[in-house]
């Protein structure tokens, strides 16, 4: 099978696994699915290898899929040759696959096909044969209609020439080498723009270069936005003399006048044909890599992100804070549901802080509050110094909550619908709360692009980074699973073989006849058939179901295998959960079968151990310096404490407690070579940094992590 053995050669992993990875992912089975329950059929791959697999099954069905297309286009020019048919069908990259097609993918437009109408074929043929001493006396035997002179002629049999140059799949690959190893990408600013405010971000590369193999990933996509926003220009070069020298010694054999009209159409070929097509391929390849890179870092940031430590199902008061609008509070249960909503004004123009410190008291108790959240943005500081001073009658937490993203959930179409008679603020103050309660399950609400932990988001292939987001998403609310009696349309859309249509089914369902009991009960949801039970009902949860196993990862096909293991032990499948002394006594050995092997096996026990254990930290209180107000009250050699709020491949951005994130740049994780940033740091790590450098006018802080 050409597509195992095209997988195959670009993972380097086993046949049998990529075959049965196959034959599931083409049977509708997920990535989670497949890695969690089919680990005897695929030999225990990971989701990244089983994602590697997905990736270069696409890679393969486009590279067919053109090969397709070709072939109709050169039947329906009537060229196709058994030779061409084969060529093409053997052919393992897109890139070969277009040169190839190349020569037959003329328009009618080009100078090459003029000379052609104008009869000088056969003129460029008696050039490249390299034998004719006189080439101006057979030029002038051309001259009629159009072509006006021996030079005319000439001129379009170089023409000719040139698209024949060009068209050399040799020709082509030499100049790639030359680029891949020796290009350099310049830049010159724009001089009308030198002095816009808006080009001073990117006043690095005002003039700059560098070889194009080595730009790092930020470095590049940072210079391609300045030019797509019209401050810089920049362009690849190489060295055209050598690379002019190397075409002319493949295709040059003679030193006839043959010679010197060939030399004129390579220089033509190059500057014209080659040279502009081959350096934009050599960006553009350079600019997928720099996306893959910003995409793998947004990623990993992303599941960092999600994977964020709950505070669990506790009552929450949130605030949304501001000066001149107020604080908008909200006062949510412990399922995240909307209690009660006002607004208080305990910071200027109205500074009514007394007022405002009774009321966030009175509604601690009458709520029976048990943790604070307070968004990040303007008056965060101010508002965290003032909850400080309440004296609350309980023991209360207070987190300062990210607030990226919210306002784009609030202005939503999901947050429309959960909250038609709120107005954005509101939802707003909500998002934050339930960002405490629950990372996971409010994130998944908000478009990953607009949560703020990325690097050049906006400027990769859209398509491939959002496709790569949907995966993490997915990734990450499998891992941790899902309440579905509980969980929103959004979260439960991202669960294996569920979808937006069933999930919407799922709420529907639950809205008219209540809570789910069982797992078996998920099977009455209209539309939900055996297919979509296989593939998530082991990801979602039931509390309080009669079968114990219905809150756990525990897939209901392995359900008779658990019963066994309790009915040999002589115990209910109640007593079997948590009870890894009574586990032990187990030979899994015993229970295996043709399909069901020892890493199902092991699973079924590690899970009947800590059955639906998060894999989630909890949620720490942390407090920032509380003298650090602003950027110019920091100084070099300052201890501060600070959350890492995003992670590049040169570094990490720190939140100090105001306005500006701080950098530790790469050079200062370690003292020590860092290949990996994430190595070293995690999203929303409690570091302590040290200042080194502060930059007041360009409001630019440069930190070191501290050990």
């Amino acid at each position: 099978m050409q597509l195992v053995s095209y997988i195959i050669t670009h993972t380097q992993l086993p046949g049998t696994s990529v075959k049965n990875t196959v034959e599931l992912l083409n049977d509708g089975s997920t990535i989670p699915f497949i890695s969690r329950y089919r680990k005897e059929r695929t030999g225990n791959l990971d989701e990244v290898q089983i994602g590697d697999i997905v990736k270069y099954k696409e890679q393969f069905e486009t590279l067919e899929k053109r090969k397709i297309t070709i072939l109709k286009a050169l039947e329906d020019q009537d060229v196709l040759s058994a030779e061409l048919r084969q060529k093409i069908e053997a052919t393992q990259d897109i890139t070969t696959l277009e040169d190839i097609y190349l020569p037959f993918k003329k328009s009618r437009k080009t100078k090459a096909e003029t000379a052609r109408k104008n009869g000088l074929e056969p003129l460029a043929k008696i050039i490249m044969s390299q034998n004719a001493s006189d080439v101006d006396s057979i030029a002038h035997k051309y001259i009629k209609g159009d072509i006006s002179s021996a030079e005319d002629a000439l001129e379009g049999a170089r023409h000719i020439i040139s698209e024949w140059i060009n068209e050399r799949t040799d020709v082509r690959n030499n100049i790639r080498q030359q680029l891949e190893r020796f290009a350099i990408i310049s830049t010159k600013v724009v001089k009308s723009k030198k002095d816009d405010e808006a080009a001073q971000k990117f006043r690095d590369y005002f003039e700059w270069e560098e070889s194009l193999s080595r730009i790092p990933s930020h470095r590049l996509l940072a210079i391609l936005r300045a030019e797509k926003e019209g401050f810089i220009k920049a362009k690849i070069t190489i060295d055209d003399e050598k690379a002019l020298f190397k075409i002319e010694d493949r295709i040059i054999k003679s030193r006839n006048a043959c010679a010197s009209q060939i030399q004129l159409a390579i220089q033509d070929a190059y500057k014209r044909l080659l040279f502009p097509s081959l350096s934009n391929e050599a960006l553009q390849n350079a600019k997928e890599k720099a996306d893959a890179s910003a995409i793998t870092v947004f990623a990993k940031n992303l599941k960092q992100l999600l994977l964020g430590s709950p505070l669990g199902e506790k009552r929450v008061l949130a605030i949304d804070p501001g000066f001149r609008t107020g604080c908008k509070i909200v006062c949510l249960d412990a399922q995240g549901n909307l209690k009660h909503n006002e607004t208080i004004y305990p910071h200027p123009p109205k500074s009514d802080a007394i007022g405002a410190m009774k009321k966030i008291s009175s509604l601690a108790e009458a709520y029976q509050i048990e943790a604070i959240a307070i968004g990040n943005g303007t008056a965060s500081r101010e508002t965290e110094a003032l909850i400080r001073k309440v004296h609350f009658k309980n023991d209360i937490q207070v987190f300062v909550v990210s607030e990226a993203g919210a306002s784009i959930y609030s202005a939503s179409k999901i947050a429309r619908e959960e909250f038609p008679n709120y107005d954005v603020t509101v939802r707003g103050s909500v998002s934050i709360g339930r960002r405490l309660q629950d990372p996971l399950a409010e994130l998944v609400k908000i478009d990953a692009k607009s949560i703020g932990v990325g690097q050049y988001q906006h400027d990769v292939d859209q398509t491939k980074l959002q496709s790569e987001l949907d995966t993490v998403v997915e990734s990450c609310v499998n891992a941790v699973g899902v309440n579905i009696n509980t969980a929103s349309t959004s979260l439960l859309s991202y669960v294996s073989g569920i979808g937006p249509k069933l999930a919407e089914n799922i709420v529907n369902y639950r809205t008219e006849h209540g809570v789910f009991k069982s797992r078996n009960a998920i099977k009455k949801v209209p539309r939900l058939g055996d297919k979509a039970f296989e593939q998530g009902a082991a990801f979602l949860r039931i509390k309080e179901s009669k079968n114990p196993l219905d809150d756990s990862a525990v897939h209901p096909e392995s359900y008779t295998i658990v019963e066994k293991m309790a009915k040999d032990l002589g115990k209910p499948i109640s007593e079997l959960i948590g009870n890894s002394t009574v586990l032990q006594k187990l030979n899994l050995p015993d229970y295996c079968s043709d399909s069901v092997g020892l890493p199902t096996l092991q699973d079924i026990i590690k899970e009947l151990e800590k059955p639906g254990l998060d894999i989630r930290e909890q949620a720490k209180v942390f407090t920032f310096n509380q003298n650090i107000k602003s950027i110019t009250d920091l100084q070099e050699g300052q201890l501060l404490p600070g959350i890492v709020n995003n992670i590049t491949n040169f570094g990490a951005f720190v939140d100090v407690g105001i306005k500006e994130s701080g950098l530790i740049h790469v050079s200062n994780l370690s003292d020590s070579f860092v290949s990996d940033v994430n190595a070293h740091v995690s999203l929303h790590q409690q570091v302590i940094v040290k200042v080194l450098e502060v930059d007041v006018p360009r409001k630019r802080i440069q930190l070191k992590l501290h050990k």
